[in-house]
C-alpha cells in the first residue's frame, strides 16, 4: 500500500511537548482521592467507548456511559456490544490496579484479557489462541499459534529492556504494535494492546490515552505500515501514538484546571 508523504508528515514525535504538559500536570499532584476517582471514571467511559468503537462496536459514548453508570441495557443493540462495554470496564479497573506497580507479567496480560472477554467467550478468555488467524485489509499474517508462548515471554522481556533506553511514550507505542503483531488471542487483541499501552503510560506518570474513532483510518494505516514495512520502520506509528498521547495529556490538564 502506497502512503503519501503528506500522510507521513501529518504526525510528529511530541515527546518534548508531552513532557512539558506532564510538568504542568505534576503541579496538581497529589490529587484528592475524589478527583482521582472522577478522572478515572471519565477516562474509563472515553477509553471503553473509543476502544470498542475502533473494533466495530455500535454503542455510542452516551450509551456506554448509561450502561456503566446506570446498569441499563440499551435496546436495539447486541448482547455482545453490551458485554464488550462491561468487560472492558472491568479490564480497565484491573489496569489501574496494575499501574500501582512497575512492569507487568504474562499472567497479568492473561487476566486482563479474561476480564474483558469472559462474558463473550468463556472458553477462550484469558487463553492464547490455538488456531491460525488472518486479518482482513492487510498482507500481514500473524504468527502460528505454537510460537505464541515464546513470543509473549520475549515480549515481556523486550518491554522491560526498552524502558531502560527509550522514552516511556515510545515504549508504549512499540509495545502496542508488538502485541497486535503477535496477536496472541482469538479476539480482543486491539483492546488489550491499548490497555497495555495505557498501563505503561500510567506507570510512568502519563494520562490515559484515547484514540478517537474518527482517527481509525490513520491509526490502522500507521499500524499496517509498521507491521509490513520491509525496513521495519516504526516511526509513523510511534509518531501517531505520540500525537494521541499529547492530545490526551492536554485534555487531562484541561480537566484539572477546570
Amino acid at each position: 500500500m502506497k502512503i503519501s508523504s503528506v500522510f507521513l508528515n501529518d504526525f510528529k514525535n511530541r515527546v518534548n511537548d508531552i513532557d512539558k504538559l506532564k510538568v504542568e500536570i505534576d503541579k496538581f499532584r497529589p490529587l484528592p482521592k475524589h478527583t482521582l476517582e472522577q478522572l478515572k471514571q471519565y477516562f474509563c467511559i472515553g477509553l471503553t467507548y473509543s476502544s470498542n468503537s475502533l473494533e466495530g462496536n455500535s454503542l455510542t459514548e452516551t450509551e456506554t456511559k448509561v450502561i456503566l453508570e446506570d446498569g441499563i441495557t440499551i435496546g436495539g443493540r447486541s448482547l455482545k456490544d453490551h458485554f464488550e462495554v462491561i468487560g472492558h470496564a472491568k479490564a480497565y479497573d484491573f489496569m489501574f490496579k496494575l499501574s500501582e506497580k512497575k512492569g507487568f507479567s504474562e499472567q497479568d496480560i492473561l487476566n486482563l484479557h479474561k476480564l474483558f472477554y469472559h462474558q463473550i467467550d468463556l472458553e477462550n478468555a484469558g487463553k492464547y489462541r490455538d488456531v491460525q488467524v488472518y486479518i482482513t485489509g492487510t498482507e500481514f499474517i500473524p504468527p502460528a499459534p505454537e510460537n505464541i508462548p515464546v513470543l509473549m515471554k520475549n515480549f515481556i522481556l523486550n518491554v522491560e529492556k526498552m524502558l531502560k533506553t527509550n522514552h516511556a511514550t515510545e515504549v508504549a507505542a512499540l509495545a502496542h504494535k508488538e502485541f497486535v503483531t503477535i496477536h496472541p488471542f482469538i479476539d480482543g487483541n486491539g483492546r488489550c494492546a491499548r490497555l497495555l499501552m495505557n498501563l505503561i503510560l500510567l506507570q510512568h506518570g502519563y494520562a490515559v490515552t484515547i484514540i478517537p474513532p474518527i482517527m481509525r483510518s490513520q491509526y490502522l494505516t500507521a499500524l499496517k505500515m509498521s507491521q509490513t514495512s520491509k525496513t521495519s520502520d516504526d516511526t509513523v506509528f510511534i509518531n501517531f501514538i505520540s500525537e494521541m498521547i499529547y492530545e490526551s495529556q492536554k485534555e487531562y490538564l484541561r480537566l484539572l484546571k477546570a
